[in-house]
């Protein structure tokens, strides 16, 4: 069944409406980033308006300059971790597109739904934003405790956030958000394995950029394959 899903979900990427989702996702992550970077900037100048005076060292000027250039080289690390949760967060504003998509090519006979407004959309983007930088955040302290186990940690965590976040969207969009919630409780077993297969592509860069999308479309089967039976 989630080989089933996965797969079918595979072969569309290709769609037009997965590849518009997934570029809106990019670039709104890159442009986030780099607002975030120049607000930080912003707030260096703001702090270093004029030269500092040391005892014996005298005027420091070159202070602001050093700041900026750690703050830059500050982003681009984190640039580098953040990239793929953000994007994920990001993304998900989109993937009622990428799941009504999967239903128009392989659920034909569905009646059409309204979809999830832009302000619970946005809501579950914070949230879901919120509980996948915290949690992975607080990870690192297990990597380091258990270096041994820290891939299985990995894809352990993210399976399950993945998991819970996109067969709560899958069926929301048809059952409401409390029996959606029922539902993911009841299967849960399952979901998270799915989403284990989800966060396995995590590990590989611009790859990962694709799990969203991916995912979004294989817990969309997930949810009609479980509801048909």
């Amino acid at each position: 069944m989630i080989l089933s899903a996965f797969f079918k979900a595979l072969a569309q990427l290709p769609d037009r409406r997965f590849r518009r989702v997934l570029w809106r996702g990019i670039g709104l992550t890159i442009a986030l980033l780099i607002g975030v970077y120049a607000g930080l900037l912003q707030l260096i100048t703001w702090l270093i308006q004029e030269p500092i005076s040391l005892p014996i060292v005298g005027e420091i000027t070159w202070l602001g300059d050093l700041l900026g250039v750690g703050s830059f080289l500050m982003m681009i690390v984190l640039s580098i971790f953040l990239m793929v949760p953000v994007a994920s967060a990001i993304t998900s504003l989109f993937l009622d597109e990428v799941a009504q998509a999967v239903e128009d090519k392989h659920f034909p006979h569905l009646p059409d739904v309204p979809g999830i407004s832009f302000g619970d959309g946005l809501r579950d983007t914070v949230n879901f934003l919120g509980v996948l930088l915290g949690a992975n955040i607080l990870a690192f302290g297990l990597y380091l405790a258990l270096p041994f186990a820290a891939v299985f940690i990995f894809y352990g965590l993210n399976g399950y956030l993945l998991g819970q976040e996109y067969f709560q969207l899958a069926a929301m969009r048809r059952i409401g958000r409390d029996a959606a919630r029922e539902m993911r409780k009841k299967h849960r077993g399952k979901i998270w394995l799915a989403g284990c297969l989800m966060a396995v592509p995590l590990s590989f860069p611009l790859i990962n950029l694709v799990i969203p999308i991916l995912g979004a479309a294989t817990f969309t089967h997930l949810y009609h394959q479980i509801n048909q039976r």
